[in-house]
């Protein structure tokens, strides 16, 4: 289902290449950093647009901005945290992104589950003050905590509340309560935030083309909806959406076998996003462009194309091992067995986090790397040998105890399959 690459133009005759002279021994060809080949691509789309018509990268440019819904919500916060002074050529970057658990979008019922007005997925992403490195760390919405008394988009207080669920924040108060209690149990002051629905989602995937995933086995979920084949496939529209969504075929229902396979599909969609597919193609980088600016809610600080332009920059000398994502450590509520609760390893992920240190293996076990995919090396043939779970992690199977450039240990292959990963 996926385009064929652009290659950027024709090739060249063979003799042009005989008639070129030898490179000089001992000496190689730089390799184009990627940063530089992102703002080439972008100022190619602009081109192209500009020549279509005098005024179209000025259309398109106010055409981006107008997707993005500004709010404000510094005023409704309180007692934040202070910035801690670290080592570095800049400042450390935290981004709180909330996904909203919003099916009235065009085509985005997919589980036959009405939603709600809560905040389905949080993940904070950090980037390291020297720009060598960013985690992605995902929040469970199950997660029980105590919030702290926080204010509504509408001025009023809302009074504080032990032993509530994650995700109770962001229905009650918006965005603004869930930074709140977000700040208020890390200690980790947030510099922006992001809101996305389920439909932007799925246009950005659409528009690059879809996203490669390994189904390890057969998902099954006649109860919502949702049939996936096993197989190395790219995933497109519905497809992708169901895949990210589903959590009662696979993991038990557990929702931390579903953030996995988020997380996969995220570092996946990195992965293809920065590739010569998308970063060649002015059109479909054009359309990626259009579809990552709609429908998101953003702070003041990222409120134009040109603020959002200048922090995707800021990840130019990130290489793809150097971008993980783990989720905050955790385990069942003694209280609860649907429930969780934090263990003290989480503690001590907010506290490298807030010093902008790497995070170790010890404490970060079950990272997904951007540049070490799950399946990555699988072919369609052998994803699809296996035939349910038990299948891709029978006893025997190797532990994937690879560290990233950022210090966590990569998930094992179990870890993976459970989630509906190959490994």
């Amino acid at each position: 289902m996926s385009d064929e690459p652009t290659t950027g133009g024709p090739a060249e005759p063979a003799a042009a290449d005989e008639a070129r002279p030898a490179p000089r021994a001992g000496r190689r060809r730089a390799r184009p950093r990627r940063g530089r080949a992102v703002l080439r691509a972008i100022v190619s789309t602009l081109v192209v647009l500009a020549m279509v018509s005098g005024l179209g990268a000025v259309w398109f440019y106010r055409h981006l901005n107008s997707n993005l819904t500004v709010a404000d919500v510094t005023a409704q916060l309180s007692d934040r945290p202070t910035q801690v002074e670290v080592e570095g050529p800049q400042e450390p970057l935290n981004i709180l992104v909330m996904g909203i658990d919003d099916r009235s979008c065009d085509g985005c019922g997919i589980d036959k589950e009405s939603g709600a007005d809560g905040s389905d997925n949080t993940l904070l992403i950090h980037l390291s003050a020297d720009r060598s490195r960013a985690y992605g760390v995902s929040i469970p919405r199950d997660s029980m905590v105590d919030r702290p008394e926080c204010t509504d988009d509408d001025g009023g207080s809302l009074p504080a509340e032990d032993y509530a669920m994650w995700n109770a924040a962001f229905s009650v108060g918006g965005a603004a309560c869930t930074i709140q209690q977000f700040e208020s149990l890390t200690d980790i002051r947030l510099d922006h935030y992001v809101v996305v629905d389920f439909g932007s989602f799925k246009d950005m995937v659409d528009a690059v083309g879809g996203v490669e995933m390994c189904i390890p086995y057969d998902i099954d979920d006649s109860a919502h909806n949702i049939y996936l084949e096993a197989g190395t496939r790219t995933l497109e529209g519905d497809e992708a959406l169901a895949y990210v969504r589903e959590r009662y075929a696979v993991s038990g229902g557990s929702d931390l076998g579903r953030m996995k396979r988020q997380q996969a599909f995220l570092a996946s969609m990195a992965h293809t996003v920065v590739s010569a597919n998308t970063l060649a193609n002015p059109l479909r980088l054009t359309r990626f462009l259009d579809a990552a600016t709609s429908s998101l809610t953003v702070d003041s600080g990222l409120g134009s194309i040109s603020k959002l332009a200048d922090l995707g920059y800021q990840f130019r000398n990130i290489s793809l091992d150097g971008i993980q994502f783990i989720t905050i450590p955790n385990t069942v509520d003694p209280n609860n067995p649907n429930r969780l609760v934090w263990t003290e390893d989480a503690a001590k992920v907010w506290r490298k986090l807030r010093n902008d240190k790497p995070l170790t293996s010890s404490i970060a076990t079950d990272a997904i790397s951007a540049g070490s995919l799950p399946g990555s090396d699988s072919t369609s043939d052998s994803a699809s040998a296996s035939s349910s779970p038990s299948a891709s992690s029978s006893t025997g199977t190797k532990k994937n105890k690879k560290k990233g450039s950022g210090g966590a240990a990569l998930a094992d292959e179990d870890a993976l399959a459970a989630a509906g990963l190959c490994t």
